[in-house]
This record gives structure tokens, sequence and C-alpha cells, in this order.
């Protein structure tokens, strides 16, 4: 017995493109399913664009074929999911390979989930190595989605597998928070309905983090170093007068992040380091903090401030 997929379609109708795409990746994983496509010559009647789609599974036997299955429309997980329940029927089972496939799927549990968004993409959003995947990244791009990405073409185990594990054939394939969201046309929906921000997290800019950093603690130094250890004399000496006026504060070392030591330059306005800030405002450097006057308004703001 074989299996036979029918697709009958309409050529002007942009969903059955993908259908299509859809049965050529489901053609490579299921080498015993016969695939066959049967274009209308009309629009189906009744029928709106999104249902210009239509497929019928046969099982065949010499002589004779039987229709057991039919689906509606173009549904890619659908599809899929029939697919692969009828062409298990015919399949040997592969015993000896069950502990293999339980690991990659705890893999690929582990990548889904390895940021709040999940880009599966060939190549890298720097150099993306088809038209789709440079499509998404652009619409990403555009709307400063705050993704991670991951190249299918560098591991071919999780090209193949992620295609079962989500029930999806395609790529690109987007997900957040571990759950799938979908390909290419799934996410221009989301644009044209507006829906993209609220389905993937935003990215965060540099002046919203830069406004966090300085508001995290009533008194914050950014220095070369920490209170432990500093990295040059300038921050040495102004830890030496901070502790000394017995000051709360914490700090950040921008030797640890280029973009923040290089973006709180022109965010303030100061082009050295160390920077004071209290109650989110820029006191000065080392110069400043060093005259008497200003080390007294500090410590009584901080104090004023604690005790609020």
């Amino acid at each position: 017995r074989s299996l036979v997929v029918v697709h009958f379609l309409a050529p002007w109708a942009p969903q059955c493109t993908q259908m299509n795409d859809v049965m050529a990746e489901l053609a490579k994983e299921h080498s015993q399913v016969t695939f066959v496509k049967v274009f209308t010559l009309q629009r189906l009647a009744n029928r709106s664009l999104f249902e210009q789609s239509m497929a019928e599974v046969f099982s065949c036997r010499p002589q004779n074929c039987e229709r057991i299955d039919r689906l509606d429309g173009a549904h890619a997980p659908e599809l899929t999911k029939k697919v692969q329940r009828l062409a298990s029927s015919t399949a040997v089972p592969a015993g000896s390979g069950a502990p293999a496939k339980e690991g990659l799927n705890e893999r690929l549990k582990k990548l889904i989930n390895a940021a709040p968004c999940m880009l599966f993409m060939k190549g890298s959003p720097q150099e993306p190595r088809c038209g789709f995947s440079r499509q998404i990244v652009e619409i990403f791009k555009q709307h400063a989605i705050q993704y991670s990405s991951f190249d299918i073409l560098s591991d071919e185990e999780v090209r193949q597998g992620l295609k079962t594990f989500s029930n999806w054939p395609t790529y690109p394939q987007v997900y957040v928070n571990g759950e799938l969201v979908g390909g290419l046309d799934i996410v221009k929906e989301l644009v044209e309905s507006g829906e993209l921000e609220n389905t993937c997290p935003k990215a965060v800019t540099l002046e919203h983090r830069l406004k966090a950093l300085i508001n995290k603690k009533p008194v914050m130094l950014f220095m070369k170093g920490n209170k432990e250890m500093a990295k040059c004399g300038f921050s040495r000496q102004i830890l030496e007068i901070m502790n000394g006026a017995g000051i709360d504060y914490d700090t950040f070392d921008i030797l640890q992040d280029e973009e923040v030591r290089q973006g709180l330059k022109t965010y303030s306005n100061w082009p050295t380091y160390p920077q004071l800030y209290v109650k989110g405002e820029l006191v000065g450097g080392l110069d400043i903090v060093k005259v008497q006057y200003l080390i007294c308004c500090i410590v009584k703001n901080v104090h004023s401030c604690i005790n609020v």
C-alpha cells in the first residue's frame, strides 16, 4: 500500500505558494509518500482567498485507490500532522533510535527557550542566506524586536528535528517564550494587524538602559573597576573620598560594557570617567567630588534620600 497526497491549488492564491513549499519539504522527509499538484482553472466556488487550497490523501493498492483523508484551506501544521500520522502506519519502527530522539527533543527545547524570542533561520541576521530569512530579519529590525537566532544550516540534526518537533516543515521559524509563532507569512500578518509588538519583545534602547543604570541606586559611580578593585588612579581616588565620607553607593564597571562606556559619555555630555550620579542626576567627575562643599551636599542628599 502507498500514500498519495493530491494538492488542488489555485495559482492566483498566495497561500497556495506556501503550501507548495510545505509539500516540497514533506516530500523530502517522507520519500514513501507521493505528492501530486492539480491546478484549478477557475476560482473554487464559495471559497475565500485563504481557502483556495485543498489536499486529499489516498491509500493506493494495485488497481484500487481509496480516499482516506482531506484538508480544506492552507493549514500547514494540520497537513504536516496528517501526513506524519498516515505515513507512520507504513514506516518501520526504529526502536533503537528512541533514546537519540528523546535527547534531540531536550536539546530543541533548550534552543527554543534560549531567549524570549528565538529565530531559526538560514544564515545569521548579519548574513541571511535565503530571501525569507532576509525578509524576517528586516521586519524585526524595522520594528525594533529583540531576538536571538540560530543558523539551521550549521546543524542538520536541528534543521530536520525542529520540523517534526514543531509540526512546521519550513524555515524561518519564530518562537516566543518557547512557543511557536510561525514563519514569515505569520509574522507579516502580525505586522499588518499591529500585533507584532505585542507578540514579540521590543529591544531595549540604549537610552532606556542608561536611565535604568543611573537610577539603580540613589548614588551610582561609573568607574573603571569596582568597589573592591579600582583599575585606574582616578577611580581609586574617588573611591577613597566616597568611602572616607561614609557614603552608601553602588558602582558600575565601564570596562565590562563598551556600549555603556561610550553611550554614557554622550548621554551625560561628560567625556571622561569616573562619573558620579545622585538620584539620577550627574554630579561630575573626580575634580568636582574633590570639592569639600559638594561632598557635603552629596552626603546630605544621600541621607535625605535614604530616610525617605
